[in-house]
């Protein structure tokens, strides 16, 4: 059986991978050679839908070490569904150890997931994604593909427990080095509380960027229910990658490619869900991204606009007290979309990849636990979605947490204490002759898309030491930065423009005085006008950090956080036509 590419299949679309694949020539027999070296039988290139298997396993991200195995499992479900899996790496952002952040390098992942599809002979692909900023790559160049398409997440690590209590990656870190440099607890504590965290495979099991992430890539539609939360170790996991697999194969028989799911409800969708879960500020400039690539017009507007009156429905750190184990046991993220459904808070007619609306898939999940998961009537914590600041200091917008943050802060006029880049900060924080008080907002230029580059995870900068020894836990932080979503704290992030594209940050002088007033959604530099333009022709731009290689082409392509940082030229959706030949 072959066929070209204008051949229906059984009143289906015709197959990409026959453009390889079914041809009776010197090229048909090229490609199907060579597989067969591994011992494929003809009849897996006759007609059978090739599904790549996108795996972003490697030993330099641990938390997506698990990921041979789940790989597996999506083959698997493949092979019952009678398709044929072709598994293929693509580039693994470890957040844990990638300097100097992966966040730089989720742009040149997008590419190389994109061109790995346009490449190949697949008609499907299933996404393995875990860490951080695995997710958007994948999801960015994926879109940009737009073939059949279904993700699956790795899933969290098991809960951290220390000495009897529940902790959480990256919350307490932060919470015990802050402890640590106070001299409330001993190094060997700390090592200590190191080895109980991060007990088995998994990402971040409190809602950091990872669980964020996983949990926006369900409220989108891409995945198949409960992905969300089942912890890596638990073998429902192994059975969504398994059912993900059989899923993908009818996917491409139905022509359900990823722009049909991607919509703009979708969207909308996604933007409650964030605020309903208290999820991560990163969030919003990996969704613009995603966005800017299947064509959707995707603004910090439409966050605070969507966001602002939903109720932030679960306890979990660094917001509250649990963790995605518990969230898992409690119902998961299908419990807080039908909290939204039933409350016209979403759009229920959006297409999932399982074919049915998302309003269906929820329309009966149970609550076990309303500790972990509230009803929207009594929330864990009212209206605290992501919150959109603007102002003379954040023209195109700046992002903060209200639900991680100090309630007492949320209306707060300070003197800035203004450090220049993130070396000199690290190097005056603990200066006991730093001129800082706790009604003092620090401020941090230089740490944005170009000038880090990669607009580190630097926003949530640490107390002044001399400032914990007088228990001061919380201040008011601006930056052009992003913050760990484990992250907690009265922190102003993703200031656009940054100051080394001359944002209005760059002339913020150590004195100013800056109000931060979240309620009137306001970020205001009490500096006239005169004297901004002053500073403004006085100033000169910092030397670019690269002068060749991806590092060049990043800074010299990035978009500001307000539109994704995104690079200029991969917005937007080409399909996957089949490369031209090569006979």
């Amino acid at each position: 059986m072959t066929h070209d590419d204008d051949t229906p299949r059984d009143g289906r679309k015709a197959l990409r991978s026959q453009a390889w694949f079914g041809r009776q020539d010197k090229m048909g027999f090229y490609y199907r050679s060579f597989l067969k070296n591994s011992g494929q039988p003809h009849d897996r290139f006759e007609g059978r839908p090739v599904i790549g298997i996108c795996n972003t396993w490697s030993e330099l991200n641990p938390c997506n070490q698990h990921f041979r195995a789940l790989a597996e499992h999506v083959r698997w479900g493949v092979l019952d569904a009678g398709g044929y899996p072709l598994e293929f790496p693509v580039s693994s952002l470890g957040e844990v150890t990638m300097r100097p952040t992966a966040m730089l390098f989720r742009n040149l992942a997008a590419m190389d997931v994109e061109e790995a599809i346009r490449a190949h002979p697949l008609d499907g692909v299933v996404l393995l994604m875990g860490c951080d900023k695995t997710t958007p790559a994948l999801l960015m160049g994926a879109a940009s593909a737009d073939l059949p398409t279904i993700g699956v997440s790795g899933g969290p690590q098991l809960r951290g427990v220390y000495r009897g209590q529940l902790i959480g990656s990256g919350t307490n870190i932060i919470s015990m080095s802050e402890q640590l440099r106070a001299g409330e607890v001993t190094l060997r504590d700390f090592h200590e509380a190191e080895a109980g965290m991060n007990r088995s495979a998994g990402s971040c099991m409190t809602m950091g960027t990872a669980s964020t992430m996983a949990s926006m890539v369900e409220a989108l539609g891409v995945s198949l229910p409960e992905n969300a939360a089942i912890p890596a170790a638990d073998a429902r996991r192994s059975l969504l990658a398994r059912l993900s697999g059989r899923r993908i194969v009818e996917m491409v028989n139905e022509d359900l490619t990823l722009s049909k799911i991607l919509t703009r409800p979708a969207f909308e969708n996604a933007i409650r869900t964030l605020a309903a879960i208290g999820g991560s500020t990163n969030a919003v400039v990996h969704l613009l991204a995603i966005a800017g690539r299947i064509g959707i017009d995707l603004t910090l507007d439409d966050f605070d606009r969507l966001g602002r009156d939903v109720h932030c429905l679960v306890d979990l750190m660094p917001s509250g007290r649990f963790l995605m184990e518990d969230f898992y046991y409690a119902g998961g993220l299908p419990v807080v979309l039908r909290e939204l459904s039933d409350r016209g808070l979403l759009h229920k007619d959006a297409p999932t990849v399982n074919g049915r609306p998302i309003g269906e898939n929820v329309q009966s999940a149970a609550c076990y636990n309303r500790e972990v998961i509230t009803p929207f009537e009594a929330p864990f914590k009212a209206e605290a979605g992501i919150a959109i600041l603007t102002g003379n200091l954040a023209p195109n917008g700046a992002v903060i947490k209200p639900s991680a943050a100090s309630p007492e802060l949320m209306n707060h006029t300070g003197r800035a204490v203004v450090f220049e880049s993130v070396e000199a900060m690290h190097h005056a924080v603990n200066d006991e002759d730093l001129d800082i008080d706790a009604s003092c907002v620090m401020v941090l230029k230089h740490c944005g898309p170009k000038g880090y580059p990669g607009m580190a995870e630097v926003g949530n900068m640490p107390i002044p030491q001399k400032l914990l020894r007088q228990g001061v836990r919380d201040m008011v932080r601006i930056s052009d930065a992003r913050m760990s979503g484990t992250a907690y704290g009265t922190v102003v992030l993703h200031v656009a423009p940054e100051a080394t594209a001359g944002g209005p940050l760059a002339f913020v002088q150590n004195g100013d005085l800056i109000t931060l007033d979240v309620a009137a959604r306001s970020l205001h530099l009490h500096v006239d006008e005169a004297e901004l333009a002053r500073r403004r022709d006085a100033w000169v731009p910092p030397v670019p950090h690269a002068e060749r290689g991806y590092a060049k082409l990043y800074i010299d392509h990035v978009l500001q956080a307000d539109r994704g940082a995104d690079l200029d030229f991969l917005v937007g959706r080409t399909g996957s036509p089949v490369p031209r030949d090569n006979h």
